[in-house]
């Protein structure tokens, strides 16, 4: 009997396991769930237990049946208003913050986002060392830099003059050492000696022209570099009106570019976002803060919030963020740098037009499923090996950006 009774524990536990802990539905879509999530869940909830402005959704379908769950997030104040227990309850534990609806979202988007939550959270800690995920935003460790080559040809230039400059001295005391028999001879002391010496070198044409070709090409160098560096404002971070974190808000809260960047994927300017933007957080969270009364205190006096631009181009450059982020499938990380790890956004990027022409020469067009792209791809092939560069399909001519 006691061994019928284990047997038939062993068999139900990893039933009792998948019940507490199910897997996404066969049928959802998680890549969508995710697209949804971080576009309009991500900015009050985390994946994890962790609780941010409202719980975290771990275990959310153990807590909460499905049916309910599609009712509160269609129409969460309609919940409260019927006096259901659940809703009341959840509603009083987090300070009477209403969730915002989203009556748009049907059953199988939701369907989505949880699936999407349960494999975030069944997903495995990535391993320290591990390679990057894909698409993720890392230091390619090919060919020097341009600045590095210029550093090391810098350095080069310096200790061949620093040599130069001993070889003479060397020279002079060597001079100065074996005279001394004769100086004391004519009593002329070691300093009158060395300052001789030192004259006639001074004198010499050759070292003259030389030294004064150093300088000349030194200079030069100097006032074309810095003429390559006008209007480019590289390492440029400006000190807000108001002490915003993306380190914060992008990296540990995880909020999603288009959250606050409405225009990103859509339009030709990410656009900065509004005070009613950020008050759909912080009309709940942070009210005592001065930062946040800042915030306050610019919607009251109907005035919008002064930001200092950061990333600026010439007025003479197009460029559409929406056909980067939206046909391109760029990241913001790969022109912005790290955002999500900056307490203070700087601009990372020179953004320089051969910045630019670099990264179509560079970057691959992505041509699969889109069919408007097939008969350039056939064209392509029979002339070359090589895949299809964003410099192929007109990346490089000059109307494209300025016109």
């Amino acid at each position: 009997m006691k061994r019928f009774i284990a047997g038939l524990l062993l068999f139900c536990l990893p039933l009792f396991v998948l019940a507490q802990d199910p897997a996404p539905a066969a049928d959802a879509d998680v890549a969508n769930g995710e697209t949804i999530f971080k576009q309009n869940c991500a900015s009050c909830h985390n994946t994890s237990a962790e609780k941010s402005v409202g719980p975290g959704l771990k275990g959310v379908q153990q807590r909460h049946e499905f049916p309910w769950l599609v009712k509160w997030i269609k129409n969460s104040q309609a919940m409260i208003a019927s006096g259901d227990a659940e809703a009341v309850a959840l509603y009083k534990q987090y300070n009477q913050a209403q969730m915002t609806s989203f009556p748009n979202l049907s059953e199988t988007d939701i369907k989505d986002i949880l699936a999407y939550v349960e494999e975030a959270n069944a997903a495995p800690a990535a391993v320290a060392g591990a390679p990057a995920a894909a698409g993720a935003v890392v230091a390619q460790s090919g060919a020097p830099s341009d600045l590095f080559v210029l550093v090391l040809v810098a350095l080069l230039v310096v200790m061949l003059l620093v040599l130069g400059v001993l070889l003479v001295v060397v020279t002079l005391l060597s001079k100065a050492v074996s005279g001394d028999a004769v100086a004391t001879q004519t009593g002329a002391p070691f300093m009158e000696r060395l300052k001789g010496t030192l004259t006639k070198t001074a004198n010499n044409p050759a070292i003259r022209s030389a030294t004064i070709w150093v300088f000349v090409l030194l200079v030069t160098k100097a006032l074309i570099d810095g003429a390559f560096n006008v209007g480019v404002h590289q390492g440029y971070a400006p000190k807000q009106p108001i002490a915003y974190s993306h380190k914060l808000h992008a990296g540990e809260y995880k909020i999603d570019c288009n959250y606050c960047h409405t225009g990103a994927n859509r339009s030709r300017s990410a656009h900065i976002p509004s005070a009613n933007i950020c008050m759909n957080c912080h009309g709940v969270i942070k009210k005592e803060s001065p930062e946040i009364q800042k915030i306050y205190a610019a919607i009251e006096n109907n005035q919008p919030i002064e930001w200092v631009r950061v990333h600026n181009l010439p007025d003479f450059a197009y460029f559409n963020h929406a056909q980067h982020v939206n046909v391109g499938g760029l990241e913001c990380q790969q022109c912005h740098g790290e955002i999500q790890n900056m307490e203070v956004v700087e601009q990372r990027s020179s953004l320089t037009m051969g910045w630019c022409i670099d990264c179509h020469r560079k970057t691959e067009v992505n041509a699969k499923g889109n069919a408007y792209y097939d008969k350039l791809v056939q064209v392509h092939n029979e002339g070359s090996k090589d895949a299809l560069k964003v410099a192929d399909i007109g990346g490089l001519e000059c109307s494209k950006c300025h016109y």
